[in-house]
């Protein structure tokens, strides 16, 4: 039987509305709000180290004014932080490789900084300095807040990738190829218990 031509569009308009209804019950509008909670706070996670980054060429500079500093370490300082800077992601690419990509980058600035604060415990003059007590304090905050919005990066990928697995959603993630993200993993160093010696 031939629908009459003006049945067309109130059929076309029907078959929409049911495509739409059956694809919200799928999970497919959950999975896409899900997928962009992991995205903001992907955002967040780039915007304190982003803050860290910003930092640094402050603290190097007040550093090079301390007599006598130990240039090396200034030196990894500046190439740790173009190495990290390299290193970027979108937010629709959070494989689990490209994470932790990110992260070992990331993973060789802290290092630098690190050694950089330690190496400083042996200039008085650098320890008294103002501007480098406030830099040492915003850059032990920034790292503060890098933890938080990893956690909080984490939480959104763990809430993504459980829903996208879970049976019907894992059907619909499937049919439109959304994949599972990557969260940021401890690093492997810090698995190792110190050595303490008396």
């Amino acid at each position: 039987m031939k629908l009459p031509n003006f049945f067309k569009p109130l059929f076309s308009g029907i078959m929409v509305l049911g495509i739409a209804l059956s694809m919200s019950s799928c999970g497919y509008n959950e999975i896409v709000t899900k997928q962009e909670a992991v995205a903001g706070a992907w955002s967040q996670v780039q915007n304190v180290y982003q803050r860290r980054s910003d930092l640094i060429p402050n603290l190097v500079a007040t550093v090079k004014g301390a007599a006598n500093f130990e240039q090396k370490t200034l030196t990894d300082v500046i190439e740790a932080r173009a190495n990290a800077t390299k290193v970027t992601i979108k937010a629709d690419d959070l494989t689990p490789e490209k994470v932790a990509q990110y992260q070992q980058a990331q993973q060789g600035l802290s290092s630098a900084l690190a050694r950089l604060m330690v190496v400083s415990e042996s200039y008085p003059t650098l320890k008294a300095n103002q501007n480098f007590l406030d830099l040492q304090s915003q850059i032990e905050g920034t790292e503060n807040r890098i933890t938080v919005e990893r956690m909080k990066f984490n939480d959104s990928v763990k809430d993504y990738n459980t829903y996208i697995q879970k049976f019907p959603t894992n059907m619909t993630a499937k049919w439109f190829d959304f994949t599972k993200k990557g969260y940021f993993e401890a690093d492997p160093a810090a698995q190792k218990a110190p050595a303490v010696q008396f």
